[in-house]
């Protein structure tokens, strides 16, 4: 993708009571419209100007250049995977054979997923991706990391960054967590498959 603000394919509201539309509209408008406008303005005149933000993701050293251009990739992807709240929302199809596959269940799946994001130390994401083998992996990654800089394909990833949950939960990360499998759009995360 080029530096652009990713459209948001929902109402603002739409994910209500899970992620409230006030949240959505400093998460999405304020926040990652900010990292857009900062990385526009880093890359002019510079090697990766013309770059998408994948390969800076890759190609970047560490700094504000990628810090920047993980957090529109990773918003991009984070924005893209939800729906309107679903109860007992499940995969199907190839991401559920994939995650029971490399998780022995989809509960396993969730557990560990859980575990992972409930304990990213500070601000960072959690993510499910596929290795080169097409196994499904669990990786944590601090601020704005991406599984991609690890040679990964990134599937699904879930945003523990105080600001995409404290309006709707304050300091109960795992209560946010734990609501938004209610919202994952499991079509889009599929599509993410190699």
């Amino acid at each position: 993708m080029k530096i652009i603000m990713p459209i948001l394919l929902y109402a603002a509201n739409a994910l209500e009571p899970v992620i409230s539309e006030e949240t959505v509209n400093l998460h999405y408008g304020k926040h990652l419209q900010g990292y857009v406008n900062n990385l526009i303005t880093l890359v002019k005149d510079t090697e990766f100007q013309n770059m998408t933000v994948e390969e800076i993701v890759v190609s970047a050293p560490e700094g504000p250049v990628y810090n920047n251009a993980g957090q529109i990739l990773n918003h991009a992807l984070y924005f893209s995977q939800f729906q309107s709240p679903r109860q007992n929302n499940m995969p199907e199809g190839r991401i559920a054979e994939a995650i029971n596959a490399s998780f022995g269940s989809f509960e396993e799946f969730k557990n560990q997923f859980t575990q992972a994001a409930t304990t990213v130390f500070g601000s960072g994401w959690a993510w499910l991706s596929q290795d080169s083998d097409g196994k499904l992996v669990i990786t944590k990654e601090a601020n704005g990391g991406n599984p991609l800089r690890q040679g990964l394909n990134p599937l699904y990833g879930l945003d523990v960054w105080e600001h995409a949950y404290y309006l709707d939960y304050q300091n109960r990360r795992a209560d946010h967590i734990s609501a938004s499998w209610d919202i994952v759009n499991w079509q889009a995360v599929e599509q993410r498959l190699r």
